[in-house]
């Protein structure tokens, strides 16, 4: 009898269990948020292109969150400061991103890279910086760069001038205008590297500030050497006043006029005016606005609902991009890191990111907003490895090239790099 009541108990508790469970679904396991970091000048000298930018990226990590999910469920949480495009500030914001526990960082300014790599960098924190400089990832340590440098740019664009431009005998002569800081030393290094290579002779290499009001002096010394080509490595303000000065200085008409990717958007044409942007040449990372690939309608629904006055702007797309490839390192590091390793953000986590998550991106499409993304070559740290050629046509900018590639110029065996 005893028996027969305990089945009927058991019977009894085996249904009310069967019951409750239907009635109240299992609660579903939490998800731990991962912290990364973002070190934006969103005001100061540059912002001109760190607010695009820095605003593409928190849109991105919005959609990413908010209609992706996340990463395998798990929330992406952003640290972020504003630089001011200050090198103390962006030392600091270093310090408090790794602080905060943030699994690796992204910087949007290669000068501010230049200011936080020396600590992230001993410290074995894992950085991606949107705009690069050789100095930067050589020798390769612990930053990746989101796409080709500024000394890319330069390579590229003088062998698209070679062959498509120069109609003249010999050597042409180029001169370079360059920002006083990583942005313009870039290209400073890569034409010492490579332009007897190319055939190409520097004969004037001038530097301006970022709060410059005029290059009209430093435009005459570069006149008086009657070069073929002049190339600027700036960011669109000052970039703006060099154009202007060189039109007062009647010079456009007489030499092809490039500019490394910095500067050239549609920040530029904006401040310059269309007129005397006409027929500027640059180097540009990214397809261009409203280009027909898989990643641009969710992009300019994007920055037309939230920040509809960077519409048309390429910065505001490469903010977009490097969001998408945080994600993309964090999708990686968790195919053999566990979440609540990755969510310490202490040293072994940035050692994780960077083994796991950095080094297994190979060959990412980032929506086919620019170049495949890899990153598994220790020896060279650039995701993207290609540019396109632009020229400015009535207010915009026109892709004269398809994907032109940059092969990765070994600075660090230059026994002059870096001295």
């Amino acid at each position: 009898m005893k028996k027969y009541q305990l089945a009927i108990c058991i019977s009894l508790f085996m249904v009310l269990s069967l019951v409750i469970s239907g009635c109240n679904p299992a609660v579903p396991v939490e998800k731990k948020a991962i912290k990364v970091g973002f070190s934006i000048p969103l005001t100061g000298a540059a912002a001109e292109k760190g607010a695009p930018i820095g605003q593409g990226q928190l849109d991105a990590m919005k959609y990413i969150n908010d209609e992706l999910g996340g990463v395998n469920g798990n929330k992406i949480d952003v640290a972020w400061y504003d630089t001011n495009y200050d090198s103390q500030k962006a030392t600091a914001i270093a310090k408090k991103l790794m602080e905060d526990g943030c699994m690796f960082f992204t910087v949007v300014a290669s000068k501010d890279a230049s200011a936080s790599k020396e600590i992230a960098n001993r410290a074995g924190f894992p950085g991606l910086v949107c705009f690069s400089s050789p100095s930067l990832t050589h020798p390769p340590k612990h930053i990746y760069a989101q796409l080709p440098d500024y000394g890319d740019d330069w390579a590229a664009f003088s062998r698209y001038y070679l062959k498509n431009i120069w109609k003249g005998e010999g050597k042409p002569k180029m001169a370079l205008e360059l920002l006083n800081n990583s942005t313009g030393y870039g290209v400073r290094d890569a034409a010492r590297a490579a332009a007897d290579q190319l055939g190409i002779e520097i004969v004037a290499t001038e530097e301006h500030s970022a709060t410059t009001i005029s290059e009209t002096d430093a435009l005459n010394r570069i006149k008086s050497k009657n070069p073929d080509v002049l190339f600027i490595s700036s960011t669109p303000a000052p970039t703006a006043i060099l154009l202007k000065n060189a039109s007062d200085l009647k010079m456009l008409s007489a030499m092809t006029v490039a500019c490394a990717h910095a500067s050239f958007t549609k920040a530029l044409i904006d401040a310059a005016g269309k007129d005397v942007c006409q027929g500027v040449y640059g180097v540009y990372p990214t397809v261009n606005w409203g280009d027909d690939v898989p990643g641009m309608a969710k992009m300019i629904e994007y920055c037309t609902k939230r920040h509809p006055e960077y519409v048309g702007n390429n910065d505001y797309l490469v903010g977009w991009a490097s969001s998408l490839i945080n994600a993309e390192i964090i999708k990686q590091a968790l195919k053999t890191t566990s979440v609540d390793v990755l969510a310490k953000g202490d040293a072994a986590a940035w050692q994780l990111a960077e083994n796991t998550g950095f080094m297994n991106v190979k060959g990412y499409d980032v929506a086919g907003l620019h170049g495949p993304v890899d990153f598994s070559n220790p020896l060279d740290k650039r995701g993207s490895k290609s540019v396109k050629i632009f020229q400015i046509n009535n207010g915009g900018m026109v892709s004269l090239t398809g994907w032109v590639d940059s092969p990765n110029i070994q600075y660090e065996n230059l026994d002059w790099f870096g001295k």
